[in-house]
């Protein structure tokens, strides 16, 4: 079937980007599970099959955002003074998340580094990322522009 074909191909692609724009390896492999179930329950009313891994890619994306809508309004009304526990995942990807680069994309705006993230880790198109974040190619353009300006800002402080 298609959709195994996609997932066997891709999966750890998309899984990869997922943790780069929701910051944790679980919440990211079940937003691109998500993306999977939901591209087989559709496959039929899909006009162009080629174009389903572009399809995905925007599922990822729109689903990670949504992760971290949630996220913004579960730590908003979270009561206060709770004890941190490190989870699992937090070792997992904890060396990921020491490299200098990952924090100064983290201190990054979301649409800048989400056209970073699609940009310079996916390798894809200007074309292509307008089509995955939902907006236009020149709004791309400026949102990869700013973001690299402020990349290299961040990363020259560092030095």
């Amino acid at each position: 079937m298609a959709v195994t074909a996609l997932y066997s191909a891709h999966y750890r692609s998309l899984v990869r980007l997922a943790v780069l724009l929701v910051r944790d390896m679980a919440t990211a492999e079940e937003v691109v599970q998500d993306a999977f179930v939901a591209i087989h329950g559709a496959w039929r009313r899909l006009r162009d099959t080629d174009k389903a891994l572009a399809y995905l890619r925007q599922s990822v994306v729109n689903r990670s955002r949504s992760v971290l809508r949630h996220r913004a309004v579960v730590e908003k009304y979270a009561p206060k003074g709770l004890p941190d526990a490190p989870s699992a995942e937090n070792g997992a990807i904890g060396e990921l998340e020491r490299s200098a680069v990952i924090e100064a994309l983290r201190g990054l705006p979301a649409r800048q580094r989400e056209a970073l993230v699609l940009r310079y880790y996916g390798d894809l198109s200007e074309a292509q990322i307008a089509h995955a974040m939902g907006i236009s190619k020149g709004a791309v353009k400026s949102h990869t522009a700013r973001g690299m300006a402020a990349l290299r800002t961040s990363l020259e402080q560092l030095s």
